[in-house]
């Protein structure tokens, strides 16, 4: 069986410059890369571990060094890993410091009795794993300067904060990272990572370290990461909904779909993007925002780079 691995970098507005779009797509196709030749050597987990960690590390997205900041200037990000051979999973939330939170989520599945390790747990772990990361490596002028006009246009009055959803899509949702993958021997895996949403509440976890809600694995059927407003995605289960409309007989692009018609309906629009890859190696993906971005490879070639709506996929 051919090795497959897809990744995004989240679904909202992608309202960027051209260069920020070209550095965004070539994150993408480097993440799918890493996933690739991590399947090549090792299994699907290991390859959707390295793929996210990469777009984690690129400070590009939403998630790792580019995570953005809670309501009082923390970074507090959330990830979560499954294996869909053996159905276990491992996650993290609410933890600081932290570079590759899904390298943590991966130690939470392998070298403990748990699936959810929050805030200090979680960065105490990080320590005997070898993780934590200085405070410094998070911060940047483009972020600060980002975060004083946000509480500008806060104390001004115009943002509403009265709702979790409705901050999330005022601000534009997106840059979540997420990756799932096939490997040779017809193991599934997916995994998800994200900094959250902008001035969050401090502690606020959303579905990216859920099981069900922002990622979920199955061998038997096929794996799924999803992205956008939490709230949303957990109070669906949008994850494993997916899996199971395909356990039911439905195939990829239209259990996808299903599932996000769904959120729109109880959410609204600008609510949720899926990726998703089926036990034969399918990849689809639907999401109900203005862009995805989204990339796959099988073997040792890139497939695919999509950002908008009307580019070719998959």
């Amino acid at each position: 069986m051919e090795p497959v691995v897809a990744v995004h970098g989240g679904a909202g507005r992608w309202s960027v410059t051209p260069e920020e779009e070209a550095r965004a797509r070539r994150a993408l196709a480097d993440a799918v890369e890493a996933g690739l030749a991590a399947i090549a050597r090792g299994n699907a987990v290991d390859a959707v571990v390295e793929a996210v960690a990469y777009m984690e590390d690129s400070g590009v997205f939403d998630a790792g060094v580019g995570s953005v900041y809670t309501i009082s200037g923390r970074v507090q990000m959330d990830a979560g890993v499954m294996d869909g051979a053996s159905g276990r999973a491992g996650a993290v939330a609410a933890v600081e410091d932290v570079r590759n939170p899904v390298r943590l989520a991966r130690y939470v599945l392998d070298a403990t009795d748990h699936v959810l390790v929050v805030g200090d747990g979680a960065r105490d772990l990080a320590r005997i794993a070898g993780l934590l990361t200085a405070k410094a490596a998070f911060y940047s002028e483009r972020k600060n300067e980002r975060f004083r006009q946000m509480l500008q246009e806060t104390s001004a009055g115009r943002w509403h904060y009265k709702k979790v959803l409705e901050i999330a899509k005022r601000l534009g949702i997106g840059d979540t990272v997420g990756a799932v993958a096939l490997d040779k021997d017809g193991n599934l895996a997916a995994a998800t990572s994200t900094g959250g949403v902008w001035l969050k509440l401090d502690g606020r976890v959303g579905d990216s370290p859920i099981p069900g809600a922002g990622f979920w694995a199955d061998n038997s059927i096929g794996a799924i990461s999803a992205t956008g407003v939490g709230e949303a995605i957990i109070l669906t289960m949008a994850s494993l909904r997916a899996v199971e409309l395909m356990r039911a007989g439905l195939d990829i692009d239209t259990a996808l779909r299903r599932v996000v018609d769904l959120v729109t309906e109880r959410f609204g629009e600008d609510t949720v993007g899926l990726l998703g890859i089926d036990r034969r190696g399918k990849v689809a993906a639907a999401f109900n925002t203005a862009a995805m971005a989204r990339a796959w490879g099988a073997g040792r070639q890139i497939r695919r780079v999509a950002l908008r709506r009307e580019d070719a996929w998959p």
